[in-house]
């Protein structure tokens, strides 16, 4: 990571748009949107149900903006929103989709809508690529995906079982990568990241305390400030692997693996910085 001009300012590190959570599942978003901020994003909003914008208020990040948008009945996104959406994202760098957004059948619509009919650079994790599923298309050139499925997520959208994904994890992400012209993050242990050109990197960094609830919405975040500050899809991808890793083994050495949970991921994320630049 390099270190930043002394006249820098907040719309030189990108402006992250992330559509995310639900009645159910409001901590993603939350999760998602201090990972993004603590690993350099300039300004971060989130695209929230709106029946959960005053509870994510009292625990989101002061500095993170929320955008409410029209819900479902169940208090998921609604592809009603649709318009509001891409109208904001016109002046965004980053679109994410997919932390806590719950799969109502209006809510994956939606989803599928944004990735499909936004062309902005964009990170899609979770329900964003259970909505996918069934559902897939090659990304034209001109657009940047970065998908960051677990195993799970991954053999659903090839439809194969998780045993037979993970016997191999480096053929599959490159196969899908270089098929659907997408960066693909395939998390586990020794996190896969492969390019569309056929590039792979295999992290090192990382521990298994790290398999807990809301470890993957932090790194989607990191992705995705990293996207925003200017990097390509596949160093972007690289990078926020091996940093989010790196803070959860800092993170492991103080809390041990057992304790260890999402928020302490991120409050080491500075602490891993120091130990990158």
């Amino acid at each position: 990571m390099s270190r930043r001009r002394a006249d820098s300012h907040k719309g030189d590190f990108g402006s992250i748009f992330i559509l995310a959570g639900s009645s159910r599942f409001s901590g993603a978003a939350a999760l998602c949107a201090e990972g993004a901020l603590r690993s350099g994003a300039g300004l971060v909003t989130l695209g929230i149900p709106k029946g959960i914008n005053s509870a994510l208020i009292k625990i989101k990040p002061k500095e993170v903006m929320t955008l409410p948008l029209p819900e479902t009945s169940e208090g998921a996104l609604s592809l009603s929103g649709y318009k509001k959406i891409k109208d904001f994202s016109k002046d965004i760098d980053v679109v994410v989709v997919g932390p806590g957004l719950g799969q109502e059948k209006s809510t994956r619509g939606l989803a599928r809508k944004i990735v499909y009919g936004i062309n902005k650079p964009m990170v899609i994790d979770a329900d964003g690529l259970n909505a996918l599923v069934g559902h897939l298309k090659r990304a034209g050139n001109s657009q940047v995906k970065i998908f960051t499925p677990h195993p799970g997520e991954m053999a659903r959208l090839l439809g194969i079982s998780v045993k037979e994904l993970q016997k191999k994890r480096k053929k599959v992400a490159k196969s899908f990568a270089v098929h659907y012209n997408v960066t693909i993050v395939l998390k586990g242990k020794g996190t896969v990241v492969a390019a569309a050109d056929g590039r792979l990197y295999l992290n090192k960094t990382g521990n298994p305390g790290m398999s807990t609830a809301g470890s993957g919405d932090v790194l989607t975040g990191i992705i995705a400030a990293f996207l925003g500050q200017g990097l390509d899809a596949f160093c972007a991808a690289k990078y926020a692997a091996y940093l989010h890793g790196l803070a959860g083994d800092i993170a492991a050495r103080e809390k041990t693996q057992i304790s260890l949970i999402a928020s302490d991921i991120i409050a080491k994320i500075p602490q891993a910085i120091k130990k990158s630049i």
